[in-house]
Order: structure tokens, then C-alpha cells, then sequence
């Protein structure tokens, strides 16, 4: 039976129907990047969220409820899609846009699989937002309530990718003026994104790995065999992909964009080589990138938060496009 224009237009609506009446999944008809939940997120105390976060590692009890009881802004958790799965985002915005439109930082956070870490970011992006930027953060598949498995720079490097359609859904968000910036395994992603052309103005990186092969051989002892086994099932007859396609030391021609990268000189997470190694193929290639090392200084830079801070708020007003 031959199928008309017409006739599919009807099946499609068709389809539209079912999956509103019966609320099944259907992914082929939705647009990447959709807002399916929207709610504003209300803060424990500062000693409920140290039970239930690490927030004591990313703020004191005074910023915490400095950023939190700053009505000027609001914290909102999102649920969008990507590749037909739900995802989870979370939005940090002036509480009155009143039609302007503001340059957004698109943070990608470190670790595998977490939970609900709204606790742990809210102060740092009161910093972010305070220098005029709205954050948008991508918690990826499988975290905090989204459907999905996480392959840790696998096919959740979509959910990064699909921050765009998502900002772009935002009228108080300046899509020219997009940035990037990723922490440890969030580096990683944020290297991935700009090799995919993810149209960010420059971006800022601290604690990232860019070779995958030397981080397992430098923490043995937490990258066993069992453990590369679950965050990746075929490991053993795909590890040539899997480790060049998260080792931006493999591919440094592509990143494309100003880089700020940044790293503890004490890191026993990541070693500050990964760092020093990629930008010294940045510097071959006559790319344009900055590389700071913090002496006696950890993974995620705790000694130097606002300075880190500072310096990719700079980074990323220095590249800042007139806005529309």
C-alpha cells in the first residue's frame, strides 16, 4: 500500500495523541532540548545538606546561606529531553530577567552517577551569577532522577549538546554568548563538546583529564579492572575507542576555542600533567589557550575558589560577543 503525504501526517497525529492519552515514551516526536518539568528548588539548612551532600568541600556555612537567602536570584530544577531520554538540568537565574538577555555559562560537573547536588553547586554559581552570567547545568543521564546510563563521555555527551536547544528555549539567555566550563570529568565532557563544534565563545577547564590511558595507570588502585568493567561493560574489546575519543591529548587540532584550563599543582586525583601535556600541544599548534598550575593546591581547587572562579569570569568576558 502506497503512503501519502497526507496519510503520514494523519499517523503522526495519531502517534501525538497516543503518547499525550497514554503518556508512553515517545521519543521520536520529541524536540531535543524540551523543558518537560520546571520547578524551583528549596534549599535544606546548611547541616541537613552536610548529611546528604559533600557541600562542606565547595562552601562554607556563611556562603552557602549567602548564596541561598539571595532573593535576587532562584535555583530551578529542570527535566528535558535528549535522545528521547528525560534528563535532569539545573538553571541558576536573576529572579527578574524583565526581557534582557544574558550571556550563560554551561557548567559540566565532575564524578560518575550523583544524586541531587543543587547543595554543593549553589554557591558557586551565586559567583558565576553575580558577574551577570545565568548558569545552565547538565547533570547528565542517569543522575539525580534522569532515565538513561551514564558511559561517562559516551552517548551522555549528547545531554552537554543538548544544553543548546535547551538555552535556546530561554528568552533571558544570550545564545551568542555561550561558555563552557567543567570540572574533572566535566573537563573531559567540556574538551568532547568543543570537538563536536558545541558554539561556545571559549571555555574553562580545571582538574581535567585528557588522557584517559595515563589517569587509569596513575590511580590503579581505583581504576581496577572491575571497576572499568562497570562504568564501561566492553571495556576489554572496545578500549582503543573508549579511551581515545575521552583523551583530548589525541585530538588537540580540534579544540577550536580560547581554553582557560586550570589545575592543582597537589592533584592526586588528576595529575597537573594531563593538564601540562595538552597545553603543550595547544602551544604547538599555535591555539590560543591560558594554563594555570595553583602550587599546593587539590582537585577541585578548594584553597583558590573565588580566584578560580575570577579567572574564568575573565576568561570568558574577554571573549564575550556584543550583545544582541
Amino acid at each position: 500500500m502506497r503512503i501519502t503525504k497526507v496519510m503520514w501526517a494523519f499517523a503522526v497525529l495519531g502517534l501525538i495523541s497516543i503518547c499525550a492519552e497514554s503518556r508512553v515514551s515517545c521519543a521520536y516526536v520529541t524536540q531535543a532540548g524540551q523543558v518537560v518539568e520546571r520547578k524551583t528548588y528549596v534549599f535544606p539548612s546548611y547541616e541537613q545538606a552536610v548529611q546528604i551532600t559533600d557541600v562542606e568541600n565547595y562552601a562554607s556555612k556563611e556562603g552557602y546561606e549567602r548564596a541561598v537567602n539571595d532573593r535576587n536570584f532562584e535555583f530551578q530544577k529542570l527535566k528535558y529531553t535528549s535522545d528521547g531520554l528525560k534528563v535532569i538540568a539545573y538553571l541558576y537565574k536573576p529572579a527578574r530577567t524583565e526581557g534582557r538577555r544574558h550571556p550563560a555559562i554551561i557548567f559540566n560537573r565532575g564524578s560518575t552517577v550523583r544524586g541531587d547536588i543543587a547543595p554543593e553547586l549553589v554557591s558557586f554559581f551565586h559567583r558565576l551569577a553575580s558577574q551577570g552570567f545565568v548558569v545552565l547545568a547538565p547533570m547528565y543521564r542517569q543522575s539525580d532522577g534522569g532515565e538513561g546510563r551514564d558511559e561517562v563521555g559516551g552517548a551522555d555527551v549528547d545531554d552537554l549538546m543538548n544544553a543548546v536547544p535547551l538555552a535556546k528555549s530561554f528568552d533571558f539567555i544570550d545564545t551568542g554568548n555561550l561558555f563552557l566550563y567543567g570540572e574533572s570529568r566535566g573537563g573531559m565532557m567540556t574538551y568532547q563538546a568543543i570537538k563536536k563544534d558545541f558554539p561556545a565563545n571559549a571555555a574553562a577547564v580545571f582538574g581535567a583529564f585528557t588522557d584517559l590511558e595515563a589517569l587509569i595507570k596513575f590511580r590503579p588502585q581505583v581504576y581496577l579492572p572491575a571497576t572499568l568493567k562497570q562504568l564501561w561493560p566492553d571495556f576489554d574489546t572496545r578500549k582503543d575507542e573508549i579511551v581515545k575519543s575521552r583523551s583530548a591529548i589525541h585530538w588537540p587540532e580540534l579544540l577550536g576555542v580560547p581554553l582557560l584550563i586550570m589545575h592543582g599543582g597537589t592533584d592526586w586525583s588528576v595529575s597537573p600533567s594531563q593538564s601540562l601535556a595538552i597545553a603543550q600541544r595547544l602551544q604547538d599548534l599555535g591555539k590560543t589557550y591560558e594554563l594555570i598550575i595553583y602550587a599546593q593546591d587539590g582537585h577541585i581547587l578548594s584553597r583558590n575558589l573565588e580566584d578560580r572562579d575570577r579567572r574564568a569570569v575573565g576568561w570568558f568576558k574577554k571573549h564575550m560577543k556584543n550583545k544582541s
